[in-house]
C-alpha cells in the first residue's frame, strides 16, 4: 500500500518537482518604492520564505494603468525587472521556486494612482462601493471609464509584455490574477460587466478576456508555467455574480484545454454564504478541473493534510501563516508552535512585521 500523501509530500507542478505542497499565497505588503521598484527589504522577505514548495509573489501591476495601491511593485520596466532579479536569485539560491502574480486592478483604483490623473478603467462604468488607499490617504472610489472595444487588445498586450518582463526577471512562471474583484474578475461577473459587445452578456463572452490573456501569457512562457487564480465566492471589492456556479463551472471546465501549471481557487467568501451571489459547493470545481489544483483560505497543518489526503487539492496556499512564519514548512514538519501575525503591520511599510518574525533557528 502506498504511503498517504501529506502537506509535506513532494508534488509535480508543470515541469517542476516541488519538495512540499505548501504554496505561499500572493500577499500584498506595500514595501516597494513609490515607482514600483522592488528593494532589498523585499529580497530578504522572499529569501526567508524560499522553503515553500512554491512562492506566488504579491500581486504585481502589469502596467501603470493596472496600479491600485501605493508602494506595490510593478513588472513593466527595466528598473522593476532588475529589482525582481535580485529576489528571484535569492529564492533560487535557497533552492526555491517562485511565480509572479500578474495584476490589473481595473476599477479598484483612483486618479491619484493613475498616470496623469486618468480615470481607472473597467468593463463598464460602474462605481464600486467603498474607499481606496492612496499616498494622500483614503479616498472614495470614482466611477471608472468603460474600456472601448478597440482598447481591449492593448490590455491583453500589457499582460503579454509583463509576462515577458517576468521571464527576464528570472521567475519560474507566472500566475494570472483573475480573482478578488480586479479587472479580469470584473469582466467575468455580470454584476460588474454590463457590456453588449463580444466581451459582455453570455458567460462565454464575459470569460473571453481571461482566455485571451492566458493565450498571450502562454505565448511567452508556455502554458505549463502559467497558473490562474479565481475567487468564485469572494465579495471583496464590491463584486457580485447572479449565478457563480454556472459562471465558474464554465470557466474551470474551459481551463482544461490550456494545459496550465495549475488552477488556484481561493475559498474566501465561503464563510459568508450568498455575499457575492447564490452559494454553491466550491469543492465541486475540483471535480471539473483535470490538472494541478491549489486552494486556500484559513487552512491549518491538520486541515491541509486532510485536504491533500482526500484529494481535494494538490497544494494548499497559506497567507497569514507565511507572513508570520518564514520557516512554515519546517514548523509543520516538527509540529512546532506558530508565530501569530500582526495585522497592524501588514501594509505599513518598513521591516517591522515584515522580515523580523523569528524562525525556529532563532
Amino acid at each position: 500500500m502506498s504511503e498517504a500523501l501529506t502537506i509535506l509530500s513532494p508534488v509535480k507542478l508543470g515541469p517542476y518537482e516541488l519538495p512540499n505542497r505548501l504554496a505561499m499565497a500572493p500577499l500584498t505588503r506595500c514595501r516597494a518604492s513609490s515607482d514600483g521598484i522592488p528593494n532589498e527589504l523585499m529580497v530578504e522577505y522572499y529569501r526567508q520564505r524560499a522553503d515553500a514548495g512554491l512562492i506566488i509573489s504579491e500581486a504585481t501591476p502589469v502596467s501603470p494603468q493596472g496600479k491600485g495601491y501605493p508602494y506595490t511593485p510593478g513588472i513593466y520596466n527595466d528598473a522593476q525587472i532588475q529589482g525582481w532579479q535580485a529576489i528571484t536569485s535569492a529564492v533560487h539560491e535557497k533552492g526555491g521556486r517562485i511565480f509572479l502574480q500578474l495584476w490589473h486592478v481595473g476599477r479598484i483604483s483612483h486618479p491619484l494612482l493613475q498616470p496623469e490623473g486618468a480615470l481607472p478603467v473597467a468593463p463598464s462604468a460602474l462605481k464600486p462601493a467603498g474607499q481606496v488607499l492612496t499616498e494622500q490617504g483614503m479616498r472614495d472610489f470614482v466611477t471608472p471609464r468603460a474600456l472601448e472595444l478597440a482598447e481591449i487588445p492593448m490590455v491583453v498586450e500589457q499582460y503579454r509584455h509583463a509576462a515577458d518582463c517576468a521571464r527576464q526577471a528570472g521567475f519560474d512562471g507566472v500566475e494570472i490574477h483573475g480573482a478578488n474583484g480586479y479587472l479580469l474578475d470584473q469582466f467575468l461577473r455580470d454584476g460588474t460587466n454590463r457590456r453588449t459587445d463580444t466581451y459582455g452578456g453570455s458567460i462565454a463572452n464575459r470569460a473571453r478576456l481571461l482566455f485571451e490573456v492566458i493565450e498571450a501569457v502562454s505565448s511567452v512562457w508556455g502554458s505549463d508555467k502559467v497558473g490562474v487564480r479565481l475567487s468564485p465566492l469572494q465579495p471583496f471589492n464590491d463584486i457580485r455574480e447572479s449565478d457563480p456556479k454556472a459562471t465558474f463551472g464554465y470557466v474551470v471546465e474551459q481551463l482544461n484545454r490550456f494545459n496550465l501549471a495549475y488552477l488556484h481557487i481561493t475559498e474566501m467568501g465561503k464563510e459568508m454564504p450568498g455575499a457575492a451571489g447564490p452559494a454553491f459547493n466550491i469543492e465541486d470545481l475540483r471535480q471539473l478541473y483535470h490538472g494541478t489544483y491549489i486552494t486556500n483560505a484559513g487552512y491549518t497543518a491538520e486541515t491541509a493534510t486532510a485536504a491533500i489526503a482526500e484529494n481535494r487539492a494538490d497544494l494548499i496556499a497559506f497567507g497569514k501563516l507565511f507572513i508570520a512564519n518564514p520557516d512554515l514548512p519546517e514548523r509543520f514538519a516538527r509540529n512546532a508552535p506558530l508565530n501569530e501575525p500582526d495585522a497592524s503591520t501588514f501594509y505599513q511599510g518598513g521591516a517591522q512585521g515584515y522580515i523580523d518574525y523569528p524562525a525556529l533557528a532563532d
